[in-house]
Protein backbone atom coordinates (compact mmCIF):
# COMPACT_ATOMS: atom_id res chain seq x y z
CA UNK A 1 0.00 0.00 0.00
CA UNK A 2 1.38 3.31 -0.85
CA UNK A 3 1.76 6.63 0.99
CA UNK A 4 -1.24 8.20 -0.69
CA UNK A 5 -3.55 5.38 -0.02
CA UNK A 6 -2.56 5.04 3.56
CA UNK A 7 -3.01 8.86 3.86
CA UNK A 8 -6.52 8.93 2.40
CA UNK A 9 -6.92 5.93 4.63
CA UNK A 10 -5.79 7.86 7.24
CA UNK A 11 -8.28 10.64 6.28
CA UNK A 12 -11.43 8.88 6.29
CA UNK A 13 -10.83 6.31 9.22
CA UNK A 14 -9.71 9.12 11.80
CA UNK A 15 -12.88 11.51 11.24
CA UNK A 16 -15.02 8.19 11.33
CA UNK A 17 -13.41 7.20 14.88
CA UNK A 18 -13.80 10.66 16.58
CA UNK A 19 -17.14 10.93 15.76
CA UNK A 20 -18.01 7.61 17.09
CA UNK A 21 -16.04 8.34 19.92
CA UNK A 22 -17.64 11.53 20.93
CA UNK A 23 -21.38 10.29 20.20
CA UNK A 24 -20.89 7.26 22.45
CA UNK A 25 -19.14 9.05 25.06
CA UNK A 26 -21.89 12.13 24.69
CA UNK A 27 -24.56 9.43 25.21
CA UNK A 28 -23.08 8.46 28.76
CA UNK A 29 -21.91 11.55 30.69
CA UNK A 30 -23.69 14.30 28.18
CA UNK A 31 -22.89 16.52 25.69
CA UNK A 32 -21.72 19.82 27.90
CA UNK A 33 -19.66 17.26 29.79
CA UNK A 34 -18.14 15.90 26.20
CA UNK A 35 -17.35 19.49 24.98
CA UNK A 36 -15.52 20.47 28.85
CA UNK A 37 -13.65 17.23 28.47
CA UNK A 38 -12.35 17.57 24.70
CA UNK A 39 -11.59 21.61 26.04
CA UNK A 40 -9.56 20.45 29.06
CA UNK A 41 -8.10 17.35 27.48
CA UNK A 42 -6.49 20.06 24.54
CA UNK A 43 -5.26 22.43 27.27
CA UNK A 44 -3.59 19.82 29.23
CA UNK A 45 -1.99 18.48 26.35
CA UNK A 46 -0.90 21.61 25.16
CA UNK A 47 1.25 22.52 28.60
CA UNK A 48 2.51 18.63 28.91
CA UNK A 49 3.50 19.15 24.99
CA UNK A 50 5.26 22.88 26.56
CA UNK A 51 7.20 21.07 29.05
CA UNK A 52 8.10 18.07 26.53
CA UNK A 53 9.28 20.27 24.22
CA UNK A 54 11.43 22.78 26.50
CA UNK A 55 13.27 19.33 27.69
CA UNK A 56 14.14 18.04 24.09
CA UNK A 57 15.26 21.45 23.52
CA UNK A 58 17.71 21.51 26.28
CA UNK A 59 18.89 18.04 25.32
CA UNK A 60 19.20 19.63 22.18
CA UNK A 61 21.57 22.49 23.50
CA UNK A 62 23.44 20.02 25.79
CA UNK A 63 23.97 17.64 22.80
CA UNK A 64 25.35 20.77 20.93
CA UNK A 65 27.76 21.61 23.64
CA UNK A 66 29.65 18.35 23.65
CA UNK A 67 29.93 18.67 20.08
CA UNK A 68 27.30 15.78 19.29
CA UNK A 69 24.98 15.89 16.47
CA UNK A 70 21.35 15.68 18.12
CA UNK A 71 19.67 13.63 15.58
CA UNK A 72 17.08 11.70 17.90
CA UNK A 73 16.51 14.84 19.82
CA UNK A 74 15.57 16.39 16.68
CA UNK A 75 13.32 13.42 15.48
CA UNK A 76 11.99 13.92 19.28
CA UNK A 77 10.47 17.61 18.28
CA UNK A 78 9.15 16.25 15.09
CA UNK A 79 7.18 14.02 16.47
CA UNK A 80 6.33 16.05 19.55
CA UNK A 81 5.27 18.49 16.93
CA UNK A 82 2.67 16.31 14.92
CA UNK A 83 1.82 15.60 18.72
CA UNK A 84 0.54 18.89 19.08
CA UNK A 85 -1.42 19.01 15.87
CA UNK A 86 -3.44 15.31 17.43
CA UNK A 87 -4.11 17.07 20.67
CA UNK A 88 -4.89 20.05 19.61
CA UNK A 89 -7.51 18.52 17.02
CA UNK A 90 -10.82 17.82 19.14
CA UNK A 91 -11.31 14.25 19.83
CA UNK A 92 -10.76 11.11 21.72
CA UNK A 93 -8.66 9.48 19.63
CA UNK A 94 -6.11 12.12 18.09
CA UNK A 95 -5.76 12.75 22.04
CA UNK A 96 -4.95 8.82 22.62
CA UNK A 97 -2.11 8.99 19.93
CA UNK A 98 -1.19 12.47 21.45
CA UNK A 99 -0.78 11.42 24.95
CA UNK A 100 0.94 8.41 23.95
CA UNK A 101 3.70 10.05 21.75
CA UNK A 102 4.08 12.37 24.97
CA UNK A 103 5.20 9.61 27.15
CA UNK A 104 9.60 9.81 26.29
CA UNK A 105 10.04 5.97 26.45
CA UNK A 106 7.44 5.62 23.88
CA UNK A 107 8.35 8.53 21.49
CA UNK A 108 12.24 7.13 21.65
CA UNK A 109 10.99 3.52 20.91
CA UNK A 110 8.69 5.07 17.72
CA UNK A 111 11.71 6.90 16.77
CA UNK A 112 14.23 4.07 16.98
CA UNK A 113 11.88 1.74 14.93
CA UNK A 114 11.53 4.38 12.41
CA UNK A 115 15.29 4.13 11.92
CA UNK A 116 15.63 0.40 12.00
CA UNK A 117 13.41 0.33 9.27
CA UNK A 118 15.08 2.83 7.35
CA UNK A 119 18.35 1.11 4.85
CA UNK A 120 20.52 3.80 3.87
CA UNK A 121 24.21 3.00 3.22
CA UNK A 122 26.15 5.80 4.00
CA UNK A 123 29.17 4.48 1.98
CA UNK A 124 30.87 1.58 0.54
CA UNK A 125 32.56 0.86 4.29
CA UNK A 126 29.37 0.90 5.73
CA UNK A 127 27.77 -1.47 3.32
CA UNK A 128 30.76 -3.86 3.95
CA UNK A 129 30.81 -4.09 7.47
CA UNK A 130 26.94 -4.36 7.75
CA UNK A 131 28.15 -7.47 5.08
CA UNK A 132 30.45 -8.65 7.43
CA UNK A 133 28.04 -9.07 10.44
CA UNK A 134 25.18 -9.95 8.72
CA UNK A 135 28.00 -13.05 7.46
CA UNK A 136 28.66 -13.34 11.33
CA UNK A 137 31.94 -12.26 10.77
CA UNK A 138 33.57 -9.51 12.85
CA UNK A 139 35.44 -7.10 11.09
CA UNK A 140 37.42 -4.49 12.74
CA UNK A 141 37.54 -1.07 11.18
CA UNK A 142 39.26 1.27 12.47
CA UNK A 143 40.33 5.32 11.51
CA UNK A 144 43.89 6.45 12.31
CA UNK A 145 44.68 10.09 12.38
CA UNK A 146 48.05 11.24 11.33
CA UNK A 147 49.88 13.54 9.14
CA UNK A 148 52.51 12.84 6.18
CA UNK A 149 55.38 14.47 4.53
CA UNK A 150 57.97 13.87 2.16
CA UNK A 151 61.50 13.48 3.24
CA UNK A 152 63.17 16.80 1.45
CA UNK A 153 60.15 18.43 3.44
CA UNK A 154 60.28 20.19 6.70
CA UNK A 155 58.11 19.01 9.62
CA UNK A 156 55.28 21.34 10.17
CA UNK A 157 54.68 22.41 13.59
Amino acid sequence: MGVFQILLLLFLLVPVIEIYLLIEVGSAIGAMSTILLVVLTAIVGAALLRWQGFTTLQRVREAMARGEVPAIEMMEGVVLLICGALLLTPGFFTDAIGFLALIPAVRRYFIMEIIKRQSVSVSGAYHEQRTYEHQGQSRDTHTIEGESWKDNDEKRH
